[in-house]
């Protein structure tokens, strides 16, 4: 047997020791009362049954569907007057993992559209199309948007144009990254 074989074992086919069936726990010495070797030839049996065990954390999340596409409506100025301010604050809590300077500060956000039923659009790009961080912050900032109190729902939209550069950027993060 190869060292990865218990990947390829039927589940289904006879335990090694019928005695220890559904056991996926290493026999004990009785005399020292320590758990004997892993690959000693009794203990490899079966694989345990997953029926019990929750296994959603090993399982990419699903695909975003026609579902998930922005449904916000057209905006509505006192809606986002009223929640730009809270939002741009939660905004200044996500860090490209790469820059010590938020992504606000950072011009990464280009606009934040909420609509009469404070449903919120954020249109943002990255550093670049090659950005490490594509799948994480966009994640992020859609979380943690929907997070403020007040909004109903939230996408975020990643845009490519106007291309980002550093003239974007504030000046405490220009300040912060040495820019000057």
């Amino acid at each position: 047997m190869g060292i990865f074989s218990f990947l390829t074992r039927d589940r289904d086919a006879e335990p090694q020791n019928p005695d220890r069936a559904g056991d996926v726990t290493p026999p004990v010495d009785e005399e020292s009362g320590v758990a004997a070797a892993a690959n000693q030839p009794d203990v490899p049996g079966p694989l345990p049954s997953w029926d019990g065990f929750d296994t959603s954390a090993l399982t990419a999340p699903p695909a975003e569907t026609a579902g998930d596409k922005p449904n916000v409506g057209p905006m509505d100025p006192a809606q986002t007057a009223a929640l730009q301010g809270p939002i741009i604050e939660v905004l200044k809590t996500v860090f490209d993992p790469e820059i010590p300077v938020d992504i606000y500060e950072l011009g990464l956000i280009y606009d934040i559209i909420v609509d009469a039923e404070r449903r919120v659009l954020v249109k943002m790009t990255l550093t670049s199309p090659a950005c490490p961080s594509a799948q994480q912050l966009p994640s992020e900032v859609r979380y943690k948007v929907k997070a403020v109190e007040g909004v109903t729902d939230a996408w975020v939209e990643i845009v490519w144009d106007p291309p980002w550069d550093k003239d974007r950027m504030s000046e405490a993060a220009k300040l912060s990254l040495g820019f000057f």
